[in-house]
This record gives C-alpha cells, structure tokens and sequence, in this order.
C-alpha cells in the first residue's frame, strides 16, 4: 500500500495495517525529510519514490516479511534502489532514537513440507 491510499484509512486501521500509529509515523518522516535535506543539500535527480513512499515500503519489509522484490514491484522501482533505500531509511531512524526491530519467527511459525509424498493439482492438471 502507498501512502496515498493510506491516507483514507482511519487511525486504527492505520496502526494495525503500517504497524506504527499516524502520528509515529508523522514523526519518522520529519526525521526523513531533515536528513534528506542535509544529504542531498546541493540537489540531485528527484528520486522516483518519495520519501512516504519509502517508509511505507521500508514498514512493510520490516513488518510483513515480503521480499524486497515483491515491494520493489509494487511501487514500480528496482529491487537495488530499494534495498539501498530502505537500509538508509533504517539507519537513519535508529540513530534519530527510533526501535525498528523485526520480530523473529517462531517454531509455530515455520512450516515444513514433504513434497515428495504427496499429488498436487496445479491449474487443474494432475501430476
């Protein structure tokens, strides 16, 4: 989801679909938005993804345990830029006081599959 289709859900649904509350995130993007200035002072291409964009990007890897591939889709950059990004996004939360900590899955989590014992069915074709 980009940021401008998340401007229409409410605070709650806000919170339970980005994982942080609006105005945490309102406060992470100051934060963004300051750095961004000090680093790119003398100006430079217009990145293709704004910075909105690439904390709602960066919350979703961190949160949803997507690739950066499917992110990197999603929001129509190379997975390379965003890896580049989002690790920026990171760095510069972290040293600004902010926790971005990825929850760790747990043995009920995982799931493992014997492949080999079972038939599938696939788009309706037996194999």
């Amino acid at each position: 989801m980009n940021y401008e289709a998340s401007k229409q859900l409410t605070d709650a649904r806000f919170k339970r679909l980005v994982g942080v509350q609006r105005t945490t995130f309102k406060e992470m993007l100051a934060v963004l938005k300051t750095a961004y200035q000090l680093k790119h002072a003398k100006g430079g291409r217009k990145p293709k993804l704004s910075l909105e964009d690439l904390l709602m990007a960066t919350l979703q890897y961190v949160r949803e345990y997507r690739t950066y591939e499917q992110i990197a889709a999603d929001f129509g950059i190379h997975e390379s830029n965003l890896i580049r990004r989002s690790q920026w996004v990171e760095v510069t939360l972290v040293q600004s006081g902010f926790t971005i900590s990825r929850t760790p899955l747990s043995s009920e989590d995982t799931v493992m599959i014997d492949s080999h014992s079972h038939q599938y069915r696939i788009f309706g074709h037996s194999q």
